[in-house]
């Protein structure tokens, strides 16, 4: 049924009750006091379905700003990082073709590889870094050693002999060494940051749409709309009323706070990375020169390279007389390398820098910590929800227009047992809730990896098939309704809460460990 057909038609029905005041006993009635009333059973099923809608409503609101944010985040820094690499092999390419011309342009697919095993590690994961630049490195060296020797001819067993001489020649000097840990920890920090922000979109996609149980649904309408029914258009619910129903009704949200804010707090830490040694900005953008310098250094350093190798892998077989000259001619080197300073490096990219990004989503990832325990306040703060907390006695208390007396419980699902507005079931657990703190919980340690310079494996979040819902799939303002859940617990919660939010924790460990083990052991298997 259309809502805002529902809504007119409310406001019809009460019009007639307060200003032509037609009531009469309410025993009809199944969940507004059942005292004189003007609605009618009808209307109060009609009541119902509103009260549900506007809960459903200002929830996915709150959810999907804070999810739109780490969407549309993710989405300027993955683009960030592709424009970076693209940017430093249009670089290279350019620089190279300009300092070597044509003996570049003959081995050009050894750099275009290097570039294409980059952007692989980033897109997929599925590339170990060192192990990749070493090679780099190794078939850097059989071509200019070959190059540098060109009066020789070299097999590819006698080449292979060369490579291993890579890190007990350092025919490049220091700048593998310093390039592999400088290229290694930047690629893992970016990758693992931009993952962060895919996971956190994800998992507030998967978390934002609720379906209330029907304890709740009758606890949202005595909150909202039971007023109606004894002529109290005008009267908002008190909010700690509003406060102790959202608790109940967003207990299983509340549950996350614990590892949302692990996950918070990683984050940042990765991005202090960022800022700092692990700038992929300052190694990427470079990395042509280092490349260059590098090449320098081997052809200052051939004689003493090409001896110590002829000693190791044996003299090598010369050229015929006709050949050496024909060689020398085409491919080796007539003059020393130039270092070559463009005029105009590639612009900035994605038109802006690393810092502004990360100083931008620090912000935001500070302002999000807590957002679960806060859910149920900032609810309640919503004046379709609940009057002003300066306005305690002339409020809606469910009863009757009057100060509330009950005090307001914590927040999780463990502490909903003394709740007295919503009967929650605090033995039944959500799975939907646990997958997605399973998968803030491993991507915390991912992210502690990455901040300690370690490489890390990726699972793809939005892979998963939990059957209730889709993360990935709910864009920035809308999100699938078929993602069900029993109602849940949340909100904002005050200093006298954080004891009772601990306890919850702490009390639902129990219940939760058998369940935990096991959806770790499938999630697993999903990853690899």
């Amino acid at each position: 049924m259309d809502i805002e057909m529902i809504s007119g038609g409310l406001q019809v029905c009460m019009f007639v009750c307060v200003w032509f005041y037609i009531e009469h006993n309410g025993d009809h009635l199944k969940i507004c006091p059942q005292g004189y009333t003007c609605c009618s059973q009808e209307m109060e099923e009609k009541y119902s379905l509103q009260s549900k809608d506007d809960f459903k409503s200002v929830v996915s609101e709150q959810c999907n700003r804070l999810q739109a944010i780490f969407a549309s985040r993710y989405k300027k820094f993955d683009e960030f990082f592709k424009e970076l690499l693209e940017n430093a092999e249009k670089s290279l390419n350019d620089m190279f073709v300009k300092t070597y011309g044509r003996l570049y342009m003959q081995n050009s697919e050894l750099f275009k590889d290097l570039f294409g095993e980059l952007k692989r590690y980033y897109v997929a994961g599925s590339v170990n870094l060192e192990e990749m630049l070493s090679d780099f490195w190794a078939r850097l060296l059989e071509r200019m050693f070959r190059l540098v020797n060109s009066q020789y001819h070299f097999t590819d067993e006698y080449l292979e002999c060369v490579s291993k001489y890579t890190e007990q020649l350092k025919p490049f000097g220091d700048v593998p060494r310093k390039l592999k840990l400088q290229v290694t920890r930047a690629f893992v920090a970016a990758r693992t940051f931009a993952q962060g922000l895919a996971v956190a979109r994800d998992v507030v996609s998967k978390v934002s749409v609720v379906n209330p149980t029907a304890q709740c649904t009758h606890a949202l309408l005595r909150m909202v709309y039971c007023s109606h029914c004894q002529g109290l258009v005008t009267v908002k619910p008190c909010y700690n009323y509003c406060s102790n129903i959202m608790r109940g009704c967003l207990a299983h949200q509340g549950d996350l706070d614990f590892e949302w804010n692990n996950f918070i707090d990683a984050m940042l830490m990765v991005a202090e990375r960022l800022e700092g040694p692990f700038n992929i900005e300052s190694v990427m953008d470079p990395i042509d020169v280092k490349i260059s310098d590098a090449i320098m250094n081997m052809q200052e350093n051939s004689v003493q390279v090409s001896q110590k190798v002829f000693q190791g892998c044996g003299p090598p077989k010369p050229l015929p007389a006709g050949r050496i000259s024909r060689s020398i001619s085409e491919g080796a080197f007539s003059a020393r390398f130039r270092p070559y300073h463009p005029e105009e490096r590639p612009t900035t990219a994605a038109g802006t820098s690393l810092d502004r990004l990360v100083t931008d989503v620090k912000e935001k990832l500070k302002e999000a910590k807590k957002f679960w325990s806060s859910l149920p306040s900032t609810v309640c703060n919503d004046e379709r929800m609940a009057a002003g907390n300066g306005n305690e006695d002339g409020c809606w208390n469910g009863r009757g227009k009057s100060r509330y007396l009950f005090a307001v419980t914590g927040n999780g699902l463990a502490n909903q047992g003394n709740n007295p507005e919503v009967q929650v079931d605090t033995s039944k657990t959500d799975m939907l809730i646990l997958r997605q703190i399973m998968a803030l919980r491993v991507m915390t340690s991912k992210m502690k990896n990455a901040y300690n310079g370690n490489d890390v494996d990726f699972f793809d979040i939005s892979d998963e098939s939990s059957g209730e819902g889709s993360g990935s799939g709910c864009e920035y303002q809308q999100c699938p309704s078929e993602l069900e859940y029993n109602a849940t617990d949340h909100s904002g919660k005050s200093a006298s809460d954080k004891t009772g939010g601990t306890g919850a924790r702490v009390g639902a460990q129990p219940y939760l460990l058998a369940v935990s083990c096991i959806l770790f052991l499938v999630m697993q298997r999903e990853w690899r």
